[in-house]
């Protein structure tokens, strides 16, 4: 395997143990070693073309595994994963080579983080945004995948100290500290939208979500299944689409006097190109530049910022523009510190 992309793969090997996934750490510590020749899943990671952290190469292989152990094509695999032993070199080899023709096309698709506990930290960003403004919000999220972070009113929260919030959703354990805001404030989601390229239907199962969940994090994986669950109750559902072409569109649509129109992305900047990235800033200053007091926009964003071990929470608010740190969080969504 060339070097970077194995040190890439031990990069993320020691992000995931920080992360309290020890499968996972070792699984990706383990990988390089057991490729075996021949699999076109083995010869592509070897010569990955591309910036294998910006692909996030070791987390499309550990979630092309696991959607292998989880598909019935591989029974000692998916053995391995039940008993949640990490699957020794030879074990992996022979399950690449027989899997490889499920294996080697799931190496084109970006990994699906669509991780409900992160409403845990994004609820704190929209009632702050509620706060301030007193409006109902218009919430659109870039990159939803399933959409499991557009309903996150319906879930039900323990914030630790902070206190909690009632829902008739999965229950999100997400640890509040600092200057938190009120947790029980008011509100209101009255519209909602999202965009993917390649969104995830939360009725269809086996959900090719819960393969990018860690096999031994077996409460995200039953809280992720009961998301799904509230959500394909609901007529919500994520569009198919190029975020850059999407939201212009979107952003120009009549907003009606007194509603908070909200942009927000989770986890996902980074997985796009810089000419989409530039094309949606553009895109969300030239809506800022039309904001008015009566028809505000803002901007909440959860994303990594080169600190490693968690995300940054930021809000802007239009008119003004006025980009402001709310607080970090778990990548996870287990705890928010509010500045």
């Amino acid at each position: 395997m060339k070097s970077e992309v194995e040190a890439h793969f031990l990069d993320q090997a020691r992000s995931c143990r920080g992360l309290g996934s020890p499968f996972t750490a070792d699984l990706l510590t383990r990988l390089p070693g057991a490729l075996p020749d021949g699999a076109a899943f083995a010869e592509r990671l070897r010569a990955w073309k591309g910036d294998p952290l910006a692909d996030r190469v070791a987390l499309r292989a550990a979630g092309a595994l696991h959607a292998l152990a989880r598909s019935g094509r591989a029974p000692a695999l998916a053995e391995a994963y039940a008993a949640g032993e990490t699957p020794s070199p030879a074990l992996l080899a022979e399950a690449i080579r027989a899997g490889d023709a499920f294996l080697a096309p799931m190496l084109d698709l970006p990994p699906q983080t669509n991780e409900p506990a992160r409403s845990g930290a994004l609820i704190g960003g929209l009632l702050i945004a509620a706060a301030e403004t007193g409006m109902e919000i218009e919430l659109i999220e870039i990159g939803a995948s399933a959409g499991l972070n557009l309903i996150p009113e319906f879930y039900a929260y323990e914030f630790g100290p902070a206190g909690r919030r009632a829902g008739d959703g999965p229950r999100i354990d997400c640890e509040w500290r600092g200057n938190a805001p009120d947790p029980a404030a008011p509100l209101r989601i009255v519209e909602r939208a999202g965009v993917d390229l390649a969104p995830i239907d939360p009725a269809a199962r086996p959900s090719p979500l819960i393969a990018y969940l860690w096999p031994d994090q077996h409460a995200r994986i039953a809280r992720a299944e009961a998301a799904l669950a509230a959500l394909a109750a609901t007529p919500w559902r994520v569009e198919p689409g190029d975020a850059a072409a999407w939201l212009p569109g979107r952003l120009a649509a009549p907003q009606p006097e007194g509603r908070l129109r909200l942009l927000m992305h989770s986890i996902m900047w980074d997985y796009m190109p810089a000419a989409t990235r530039a094309a949606i800033d553009a895109a969300i200053e030239a809506a800022g530049a039309r904001a008015t007091e009566a028809r505000p926009l803002a901007r909440l964003s959860m994303e990594p910022d080169g600190e490693r071990g968690s995300a940054a929470l930021d809000l802007t608010l239009w008119p003004g523009g006025a980009r402001r740190r709310i607080g970090r969080c778990c990548f996870h969504g287990s705890w928010a510190a509010w500045a």
